[in-house]
């Protein structure tokens, strides 16, 4: 059974740091690159980042550079996304997703998803 199980998240004052993690089962995890999105009450899904099989290619939305930074560690199936100087417009559910391709910034074409954890910035 292909599962992305998720971790962290929960409520942060502003300027606070989180780190989400997603752990990988029942896929070649090696084989696949890994989003991160998020979605917040009333607004569409966006792409937050995306990094590559190997690690080695990582990709952040504008406004994400310079605070969130992505990593996996293949050893483990589990991929992580550290985010700091939270903003209150960071506020939303993330949600990571897998597939077997180059990154893209379409969740459409992201054929697994974990079941998302909430992130709180409070001002």
């Amino acid at each position: 059974e292909v599962q992305l199980v998720q971790s962290g998240g929960g409520l942060v004052e502003a300027g606070g740091s989180l780190r989400l993690s997603c752990e990988a089962s029942g896929f070649a995890f090696d084989d696949y690159t890994i989003g991160w999105f998020r979605q917040a009450p009333g607004k569409e899904r966006e792409g937050v980042s995306c990094i590559s099989t190997s690690g080695l290619n990582i990709y952040y939305a504008d406004s994400m550079k310079g605070r969130f930074t992505g990593s996996r560690d293949n050893a483990k199936k589990t991929v992580y996304l550290q985010m700091n100087s939270l903003k209150p417009e960071d506020t939303a559910v993330y949600y990571c997703a897998a597939r077997r391709s180059s990154c893209v910034n379409n969740g459409k074409l992201y054929p697994y998803w974990g079941q998302g954890t909430q992130v709180t910035v409070s001002s």
